[in-house]
């Protein structure tokens, strides 16, 4: 009598959904377009419950323009945005596409320090935040700063890094740009607490959509997608016959599953130049190094997109 008691409690505690997971996105949005894409695809992520999008690095006003002006096409103004340390006044090449958005008007909340609200919506979560980072990190290295405890309530995923292979799939490895523009910045977050995942450029930098999948990305009648290709059109200042190198994508999945990537623990140690070096005596973080399948990860990101 007992034991089918005890196997249905187990079936059902097995097949039991797992809640959405949290998380903060930490971007530099309107340099490299691949953060749009990057933003689209987690908006279409029902894995995610995105609790904050920071803008870093920059001219992060102008980012965060780009980053409130999608979440209105998404009709998701319910995503706070923080703006994130002022490092420059120069835009970047999606400046056409916000030259008449008005920050003030998005009907969401705007936080102008937004490594403080990062650290509040860490802190005051009731769950540990996924810290997704595709640029620099002068934002979580400042917040470290101010407050170090919240390495022990997030976990890391970043874009991050240049192990085996460099840009292009080249076996010369390379002082990756997100890593290399403020290198000490990207020590202090590597050598944090947290659990640490990343994909290198040995993985995300292979993310190319061609032919029947680039054109199914364009053909696509969804507000967000449209403006994804609005905005690479006029980065590219043309209309290009295949994406850009998706490199932040891989992070977005990285989130959520790694089923299609093949990882290893590695020892990665940030050097004062900005290269990312395998060293037995670092911290060891998560590293997504090989595609196990990157057609079946292409065709993913284009059913997330176009859906």
């Amino acid at each position: 009598m007992f034991i089918p008691m005890i196997i249905s409690v187990m079936i059902t505690a097995v097949s039991e959904p797992k809640g959405k997971i949290p998380v903060i996105l930490d971007t530099d949005i309107g340099g490299d377009i691949d953060d749009t894409w990057a933003l689209a695809m987690m908006l279409k992520s029902p894995e995610l419950d995105v609790k904050m999008v920071v803008t870093d690095t920059g001219n992060t006003t102008y980012r965060a323009k780009i980053v409130a002006k999608m979440l209105e096409i998404a009709k998701r103004t319910d995503i706070p945005i923080g703006i994130g340390l002022h490092l420059s006044d120069d835009e970047g090449g999606q400046a056409d596409w916000v030259k008449d958005y008005d920050l003030s008007s998005y009907p969401g909340k705007i936080y102008k320090d937004g490594v403080s609200a990062l650290i509040d919506t860490i802190m005051n979560s009731p769950t540990p935040i996924t810290l997704i980072c595709i640029g620099p990190v002068p934002n979580i290295s400042n917040a470290l700063e101010r407050e170090p405890k919240i390495a022990k309530k997030a976990r890391f995923v970043g874009m991050h890094g240049s192990v085996r292979k460099g840009y292009n799939g080249s076996d010369k490895v390379s002082a990756e740009y997100n890593v290399a523009a403020y290198p000490k910045d990207c020590q202090k977050v590597f050598t944090a607490e947290w659990d640490m995942t990343i994909t290198p450029l040995d993985t995300c930098g292979l993310v190319v959509l061609k032919g029947e999948k680039y054109k199914k990305v364009c053909e696509c009648q969804d507000p967000v997608t449209k403006a994804v290709i609005e905005n690479y059109n006029i980065w590219a200042k043309g209309t290009p016959d295949k994406s850009s190198v998706l490199f932040d994508t891989v992070a977005i999945y990285l989130a959520f599953s790694d089923e299609l990537l093949v990882m290893e623990k590695l020892g990665i140690r940030v050097t004062d130049d900005g290269f990312t070096v395998e060293d037995p005596n670092a911290k060891i973080i998560n590293c997504a190094m090989e595609w196990r399948d990157l057609s079946a990860y292409e065709d993913f990101l284009v059913e997330r997109l176009t859906k």
